[in-house]
């Protein structure tokens, strides 16, 4: 069964970027619980940013899980990530993607990595930055696997990085990692970059472990041009059975986004 989940950012740095609520977690959490989530998706500072007894009592008194928690903040952040030119900054952002699985993974959910996986360019070259994110991704891995979870790896567009931008490459990649490694389909990156949205998820099959559900516009799902039947057909048709959560921009406001996301969610997965 697919899930539902609604993405919180407590980074100030990101105001602006994909996320429907901001700030408040424990409201935004009763929020989500009214609407009906099953889930939130945190993206936090760091790992102490929040009190994991505290964000285990909030989830529970709302009836929530966690779906997933983001590393993206030691990039926004820190300017860290995982292919730089230097090893020593190469090596702190592999510290805080370790420090946010074990944060993560004490409450049964897996990191994304995304932003965190960097680019080529600029002092490294294609095959070395590959090389350099293989190697931490198989690390990382297998760190996540000491929690029960998988670690989430994200294909991102050609705007924001020139290492993986499909499905397609994401299992090029990870069959040179351990097997702990699930892929994350965002359907907004899958937008720009896959042929067929749908032929995508499909080639994925098992290997997909996260569903990042929202429109071409990065507007909640409705509000853009995705033809979002066939794409709930391809998850149905590969047994998918996890999150679609909502990395959306909060238009027209948090609150309006949410319901329109379980609005659609509703229509798309009941």
């Amino acid at each position: 069964m697919i899930r539902s989940a609604v993405t919180i950012s407590l980074v100030e740095e990101a105001r602006g970027g994909p996320f429907v609520y901001w700030h408040d977690l424990a409201g935004a959490c009763a929020k989500a619980k009214h609407l009906g989530f099953d889930a939130v998706e945190l993206f936090a500072p760091g790992p102490d940013a929040v009190d994991r007894a505290t964000l285990q009592t909030v989830l529970d008194d709302n009836g929530l899980s966690l779906a997933a928690v983001g590393t993206g903040a030691g990039w926004v952040k820190h300017r860290w990530h995982l292919t730089l030119p230097d090893p020593a900054m190469r090596a702190r952002a592999r510290d805080f993607i370790r420090a946010m699985i074990d944060f993560g993974g004490a409450l049964g959910a897996p990191a994304i990595i995304g932003s965190m996986q960097g680019r080529s360019g600029e002092g490294i070259d294609h095959g070395t930055a590959n090389g350099c994110l293989i190697t931490a991704l198989d690390d990382l891995g297998d760190h996540a696997a000491q929690h029960g979870v998988p670690l989430l790896f994200e294909p991102l567009n050609r705007y924001e990085t020139n290492l993986v931008n499909t499905i397609e490459a994401g299992l090029a990649l990870i069959k040179n990692t351990c097997p702990n490694i699930k892929l994350l389909a965002d359907l907004f990156h899958m937008n720009i970059e896959e042929v067929d949205i749908t032929d995508a998820l499909r080639r994925g099959g098992p290997q997909i472990g996260h569903l990042h559900y929202v429109d071409s516009n990065r507007r909640p799902a409705g509000c853009g041009h995705i033809d979002y039947a066939p794409i709930v057909a391809a998850l149905r048709g590969i047994d998918y059975g996890g999150y679609a959560s909502a990395e959306a921009l909060p238009y027209p406001d948090p609150d309006g986004a949410a319901a329109r996301t379980m609005a659609a969610f509703k229509s798309h997965f009941a």
